[in-house]
């Protein structure tokens, strides 16, 4: 089994050198692909010392590549994830290129892993905020019919990449943001990604159809605003979810409790509930504030925390690959 990992300087990257060391997932080969500028240098994995290759045509197609994991933005995976395929690997792709299109899987191994196994070579991971949302509400899902979901996210800077780390560390001294149009340092910018003709952001809008495309309801209705917020990782959102029919507040937890990889924080009496600095370079879905809407009839509200570049990136790739590995085990792939 050969491995690439497409962006291994990158913020994502190096998670992924991080996570597949801590999972044990070994290889014959590991090949590390970045810019040009990065060529060159030395990254150990598992106790080996690999040079990064750069990333072009002529440097893929030599090469036997089972499976390839890809954090390097949307315009680079529109253009290589193609190659890497036709050359024989499996593409795990971390940008938003290949999410909205029909022929490729966007998967949460544990919400809906028998997607992968409609994949044309490519698989997508979803946006990070999506990733943790999708746990809980597809917990939910499972037991209620979900009539509206509103979402209220609170994004660390991690998101918006080293540049965003950045803006906010020097924030802190007063220099001038190089990646947001304004300071980030006390300060929030509702505003993640393109504004649409809608009044939407891209981010919300990828937030929308994701929801939908990973639990397999094309009406479910949904609304979302995005908001960057001066921490420096781990995403925090707000969802307000409305069921069709009544619910049990204490069935809702018992949910939570029983669902792979989330973790319920939530004992009010003790100040007990998620905060990024609890999910920091943590894998789980932290669930916490469970608490009735009485506002509607059928009403809850929900507070999740996860770490944006592992569970919301690194670690969910790593967990498709695992699960795709399992299923040619099973012989089902």
């Amino acid at each position: 089994m050969n491995i690439a990992i497409v962006g291994a300087t990158g913020m994502v990257g190096q998670k992924f050198i991080q996570v597949l060391q801590e999972r044990n997932i070994k290889a014959d080969s590991f090949y590390l692909y970045a810019s040009k500028k990065s060529e060159g240098k030395i990254i150990s994995l598992f106790n080996n010392d690999y040079k990064v290759i750069e990333l072009k045509k002529e440097n893929i197609i030599d090469k036997k590549i089972d499976y390839a994991l890809f954090s390097a933005g949307g315009s680079i995976s529109k253009e290589f994830a193609p190659i890497f395929s036709k050359n024989g690997a499996i593409v795990i792709d971390n940008s938003s290129a290949w999410r909205q299109d029909e022929d490729v899987p966007l998967v949460v191994p544990e919400v809906n892993p028998e997607d992968i196994l409609k994949h044309n070579g490519i698989i997508a991971n979803p946006n990070c905020s999506t990733i943790q949302a999708i746990l809980p509400l597809k917990a939910l899902s499972d037991k209620y019919k979900i009539k509206r979901i509103v979402y209220s996210t609170y994004q660390a800077v991690s998101g918006a990449g080293q540049k965003g780390y950045n803006d906010l560390k020097n924030g802190v001294n007063g220099l001038e943001p190089q990646k947001f149009l304004y300071p980030i340092f006390s300060n929030t910018l509702p505003h993640i990604d393109d504004f649409l003709d809608n009044g939407y952001t891209k981010e919300e809008e990828k937030m929308i159809f994701e929801t939908r495309k990973i639990l397999h309801n094309k009406d479910l209705k949904i609304t979302a605003t995005a908001v960057r917020v001066p921490v420096f990782d781990c995403h925090s959102e707000s969802i307000n979810v409305e069921f069709e029919d009544p619910f049990d507040i204490k069935d809702v937890f018992n949910i939570f409790k029983n669902f792979k990889n989330i973790v319920v924080l939530d004992d009010i009496k003790n100040n007990i509930y998620p905060m990024p600095i609890l999910a920091k370079d943590k894998d789980e879905v932290y669930v916490g504030r469970i608490r009735r809407d009485f506002s509607v009839e059928n009403g809850l509200n929900l507070w999740v925390v996860a770490d944006n570049i592992r569970k919301g990136a690194a670690t969910n790739a790593i967990q498709i690959l695992e699960q795709i590995i399992e299923y040619k085990k099973e012989g089902k792939m």
